[in-house]
């Protein structure tokens, strides 16, 4: 295990190697779990991460078989609260020192599993156009179909990956407005989807995740009026995927919930709005210590 006060670290998780961003040596912890698909630590928080490291140790994993990680464990959001668990144990954050907990997309139903199933080991909770707070997906059926069919996942990802307009083009099914993305955030994107194995983990976590009919497995919504650690919910309005119903519900439900909804903004907060978005975890931050 390594870990610095700033750049990248390793750590093992039964038996398999996970890297993670390190960045801050003074301040609360918080650490930040990326989303699914083409997607890594370094890719959803880059703005966030440079942005808390003066007051904040920061700790950004990449999930197994993501960014340098490698794979070889279960992509579930059950396997994911368990690495995550493994993961604060692993870098010396331990039970006596509650830690902020942000996750965009699947990372956000880790952190929310997580903060459910150990509450006492965190002292916020950040949901980023979070899955696991409904069951009806706009495109569950076909994500569903397209996982289960050999070679149809890894054919679009590899499309993504042919040229810098074919990457901007794949990014319109997630964001609000793909023309308007800064062209350092495509550049990065399209590095990541050339990469061999790109949304392979993903392709087998929508496997287990979905049910026949197309919907999440993996539902916290019952759950909610049980966790009473102060949480914010971000949502873009515009979000193709998550439907921001789940965030408005998941606010009312919880005891200790503010909810920030983003007008022209879809699935990816920290890299569409990543000014604003910062701006509103700051605040948070301040308000709720």
């Amino acid at each position: 295990m390594s870990a610095p006060v700033g750049g990248t670290g390793v750590t093992t998780i039964d038996g398999c190697r996970l890297s993670y961003r390190r960045a801050g040596t003074e301040g609360p912890p918080i650490v930040l779990l990326h989303g699914g698909g083409i997607d890594d630590a370094s890719l959803s928080w880059r703005h966030t991460i440079d942005d808390l490291a003066d007051d904040h140790r920061v700790y950004a994993p990449d999930w197994p078989g993501y960014g340098d990680s490698d794979d070889g464990l279960e992509h579930s959001t059950e396997s994911y609260v368990a690495i995550l668990e493994a993961f604060l144990d692993s870098v010396g954050l331990s039970e006596d020192e509650p830690v902020t907990l942000a996750g965009i997309s699947m990372g956000g139903a880790a952190a929310l599993g997580f903060a459910l199933d150990h509450p006492d080991r965190v002292s916020r909770l950040v949901l980023v156009d979070s899955y696991g707070l409904g069951r009806r997906i706009p495109a569950g059926s076909l994500w569903k179909t397209l996982a289960h069919v050999p070679g149809a996942n890894a054919l679009g990802w590899a499309t993504l990956g042919t040229s810098l307009e074919a990457a901007r083009m794949g990014l319109g099914n997630v964001v609000a407005d793909a023309g308007d993305l800064p062209r350092t955030f495509v550049e990065e994107f399209y590095d990541r989807a050339r990469k061999p194995g790109a949304g392979r983990a993903f392709e087998a976590f929508q496997r287990v995740e979905l049910a026949g009919d197309g919907t999440a497995l993996t539902n916290y919504a019952d759950r909610l009026e049980s966790l009473s650690i102060p949480t914010l919910l971000v949502h873009g309005a515009a979000d193709p995927l998550f439907p921001v119903e789940w965030s408005v519900r998941a606010a009312d439900r919880l005891p200790n919930a503010r909810l920030e909804v983003l007008e022209d903004c879809g699935h990816w907060p920290t890299r569409e709005r990543p000014e604003e978005f910062n701006a509103i975890l700051r605040a948070f931050l301040e308000r709720s210590r």
